[in-house]
């Protein structure tokens, strides 16, 4: 078994919130996090799959395969986006980085099956200090 990690990035906005708290609630809980008039980050995504080598092709997947399907299931959609009003897999959910990584994960999952390889880890970096890493449930 052989891991790849691709790395992609994206910038996009989000505000985290709960509709049904006031903004002095928000605040508390959110801190700055919560402007109403969001704020933004410059985000950095890894994707590892894993898998066995093709005898054939010396490789796992074609990168450039790997980094197209990245790119059209979710850095387009995210990238230079408000996370919370314009991205069709963030639909309902909180937009914390925590969230964010799941939802990715569920973009890419089944495709990524389709070329050969498993996920095994989605890991968003929200700032160069705060991140989240995802592992499926298993």
């Amino acid at each position: 078994m052989i891991y790849i990690i691709r790395r992609e990035r994206f910038n996009a906005a989000h505000r985290l919130f709960r509709p049904e708290y006031n903004d002095t609630k928000n605040l508390e809980v959110f801190g700055k996090c919560s402007n109403p008039n969001w704020h933004g980050h410059n985000y950095t995504l890894y994707v590892t799959i894993k898998g066995d080598i093709n005898p054939e092709t010396g490789f796992l997947v074609n990168l450039k395969t790997l980094s197209q399907l990245i790119n059209e299931r979710v850095i387009e959609k995210l990238d230079h986006r408000n996370i919370n009003l314009e991205v069709d897999f963030m639909a309902g959910r909180l937009a914390s980085t925590e969230n964010l990584a799941i939802a990715i994960w569920e973009e890419l999952e089944d495709a990524i099956k389709y070329i050969g390889a498993q996920l095994h880890c989605v890991k968003v970096c929200e700032t160069e200090n705060n991140f989240v890493e995802y592992y499926g449930n298993n």
